[in-house]
């Protein structure tokens, strides 16, 4: 059978590609040639014909598509063959930098204090415990043997029961965020036989037996139940959200008091809660959806904190009793502030942490629920990343959070929320003499075209000079309202360490700027992204950062549609495009309400069933709107099994531009066999993949070594 399906394979290929020639670059191969089957489509009188639809296999096994993207893998091999010294270097300054056998910071749960820990020459951690931080260690799970015989694996929820006895945690085991339920009992090491498939989100009830989980649908992968499952017994469903704008999770409340079900579309929320320790029960709505608005519930002591949109585009926070949270008896705790964005509320024993965001930044304020007293934390450089850490305990006073920057690694704190005392519990260590005084990061802002003030974040080392000559990279990605944290990475030191400058356009259809920075850059004005994008591009240009010909552009998912209309757009701005898991074929996508995704989208991107939707979109679909012309150096980086953003995408992508490019520039389409939207899960085939794209942009840019 197997031989049968290689002679298949063998034929397919042979069929799929012209005969390789001496081409390009001394004895590279041309590239592989899809064939054409023309598909024609018809909406709103516009025709489009797509040569390559037959690429995409939803079950991924079709041997004819297989050798074509094997086809392409050993294409980009030879093209880039040469560069594998400089890669496998650029992989050991990655590892060397790292700790290899380390520990996370331990955070306590009822009676334990849980942790993960790492060990030389692994790829996954372990997940650990310890009764009192002096106790014995029980290892709860080695992800390194769930890993056998897996090309991939990930650890999706972790969630312990009330008592300690139990975890339920859930894995996927191919990249297609496609997770199974399981539950180990941790007094035995034993796997109980409750389990469920296409699981979502999972938490315990307070009588350590009930589970309530929520599943997804197996054709639009939309998580779209909840079921109720006490061990030992069969799941029950107790809910079906049956709008295919949303999408539904589970979760509690830090107290423990309450469970609930959140039901969300991109613009609009709605929350059912039932108390933990009457897991029979029935969940009741908080509030009922109201288009547009939307809110998010918490408790403390007897009442309810609801954060939302209601009168407040950027939140407030009001209260409201158990008993009946209607508007009717709201208070308000937090004001509207339109300059302000909150993003969540976190309470403790005597005290709320606020997170909000102002001018692109996160900030922290404590305020002591006995007296009303506010403190703010505050963080030293001009830009940086911050978030709560590990914060299992209600009764506490103690206030864990990430902090980060550029040029800071990863820096767990502890902030004591009466004494106001900080305390750095731990840093990522970066080995091999990182010296973060050799680098600077600023935040500038660049003045869109139509005036709108673009946050853009810079790293680079502080001998760096401004002549126009440097090697710059520029990240973007501006979609779903979706911050992107001005982070630190020990590996973008190998690029720093050369000369290069890193940048990141904080452009509109994100959320660095609050909801209306979003509103700016979605459905009919989405082309903001774009040009606010090329403004960046330009401004790094004008303040003699680089020039056109050193600059090169990244961006993954949203960011790769971000790249391709860019390029589109302005081929003659960038000499090296880097699109990881590119949404790129937006038509044929956004047309298909099968697909994972698709109908909860409609909000973001727009429903082109509707004529002024489809036109716009039209507009700037990248891969409609591919054409003849030069374009730049372009790699293309794919997961077979991306639940997002289907391979397809990015396949009929390149074999469409190959048809099209009047260029010699190098166009590659790198496709990971053997993993999902994230690429590779292990942290070794991590870093690979990075040294991998590192090389290649850095020997396009006239850097070798």
């Amino acid at each position: 059978m197997r031989k049968a399906y290689n002679a298949l394979r063998i034929a397919s290929a042979a069929f799929l590609l012209q005969a390789t020639v001496m081409a390009q670059t001394n004895t590279l191969p041309a590239p592989p040639v899809a064939k054409k089957v023309p598909k024609t489509f018809v909406n709103h009188g516009d025709t489009r014909v797509d040569d390559y639809f037959w690429i995409r296999d939803d079950k991924r096994k079709d041997p004819e598509v297989i050798s074509y993207l094997e086809a392409e893998n050993a294409y980009t091999e030879a093209a880039t063959k040469g560069q594998k010294p400089f890669e496998e270097a650029l992989y050991k300054e990655m590892v060397a930098r790292i700790k290899e056998t380390d520990l996370s910071v331990p955070y306590k749960y009822g009676d334990y204090y849980y942790y993960s820990r790492t060990e030389q020459g692994k790829q996954y951690p372990y997940q650990c415990r310890k009764k009192g931080m002096d106790g014995a260690e029980e290892l709860l799970l080695d992800l390194n043997k769930l890993a056998e015989g897996h090309s991939f694996m990930a650890l999706g929820d972790f969630s312990v029961s009330d008592d300690g006895n139990l975890l339920a945690y859930t894995t996927d085991n191919n990249g297609y965020r496609q997770y199974k339920l399981h539950v180990k009992d941790l007094r035995t090491g034993q796997e109980l036989p409750d389990t469920a498939e296409r699981v979502t989100g999972v938490e315990w009830a307070s009588d350590n037996k009930t589970l309530i989980f929520g599943t997804e649908d197996q054709v639009t992968k939309r998580s779209d139940k909840i079921y109720r499952m006490a061990l030992g017994g069969a799941p029950t469903m107790i809910f079906e959200e049956k709008d295919e704008l949303y999408n539904t999770g589970v979760g509690r409340t830090r107290d423990r008091k309450f469970l609930f079900i959140a039901s969300g579309s991109l613009t609009t929320t709605e929350f059912r809660v039932l108390a933990s320790d009457n897991p029979n029960g029935e969940f009741k709505v908080v509030l009922p959806r109201q288009n547009d608005i939307k809110y998010s519930v918490d408790h403390y002591q007897g009442n309810f904190y609801i954060t939302t949109q209601d009168g407040a585009k950027n939140f407030r926070v009001v209260t409201a009793p158990v008993s009946d949270p209607s508007k009717k008896n709201w208070k308000e705790f937090i004001a509207h502030n339109p300059k302000v964005t909150i993003d969540n509320v976190d309470f403790f024993e005597h005290h709320c942490v606020v997170s909000t965001r102002e001018n692109g930044l996160g900030k922290f304020t404590v305020i002591d629920m006995r007296t009303g007293k506010k403190q703010n934390i505050d963080f030293p450089e001009e830009t940086y990343a911050v978030g709560g850490a590990a914060n299992a305990e209600f009764k506490s006073n103690k206030f864990r959070y990430s902090y980060q920057s550029p040029i800071t690694p990863n820096s767990v704190f502890e902030y004591d929320l009466d004494s106001h005392k900080q305390t750095l519990l731990k840093q990522n260590e970066v080995l091999g003499g990182f010296d973060k005084t050799k680098y600077t990061t600023r935040r500038l802002f660049v003045a869109a075209k139509d005036g709108t003030k673009i946050p853009l974040t810079v790293v680079h080392k502080k001998d760096v000079k401004l002549n126009g000559q440097n090697p710059t990279l520029l990240y973007g990605y501006g979609s779903y309202g979706i911050s992107i944290p001005d982070s630190f990475s020990s590996a973008r030191l190998s690029l720093l360490d050369r000369g290069m400058v890193f940048a990141t356009a904080h452009i509109r259809g994100g959320g660095e700027l609050g909801e209306e920075w979003h509103d700016h850059g979605k459905l009919m004005e989405k082309k903001n992204t774009f040009t606010d994008f090329i403004d960046c591009a330009e401004f790094l240009i004008a303040q003699k950062y680089t020039s056109k010909d050193r600059l090169a552009i990244q961006g993954g998912s949203a960011g790769g549609l971000l790249m391709g209309a860019v390029t589109n757009m302005r081929p003659d701005l960038f000499k090296v495009v880097i699109s990881q898991v590119p949404f790129v074929d937006v038509m044929n996508t956004m047309l298909d309400a099968t697909l994972p995704l698709t109908t909860g989208e409609y909000i973001e991107w727009g429903n082109p069933n509707e004529k002024p939707a489809y036109e716009y979109m039209r507009s700037y679909s990248p891969y409609d709107n591919l054409k003849k012309a030069s374009y730049p150096t372009i790699l293309v980086v794919t997961s077979l099994n991306d639940s997002q953003v289907g391979y397809w995408e990015p396949a009929k992508y390149v074999a469409k531009l190959r048809t099209l490019k009047t260029d010699k520039n190098l166009l590659l389409l790198k496709t990971n066999m053997g993993a999902g939207h994230g690429g590779a899960s292990g942290r070794y085939d991590a870093l690979k993949e990075t040294a991998f794209y590192y090389a290649f942009m850095l020997n396009q840019l006239g850097i070798t070594k």
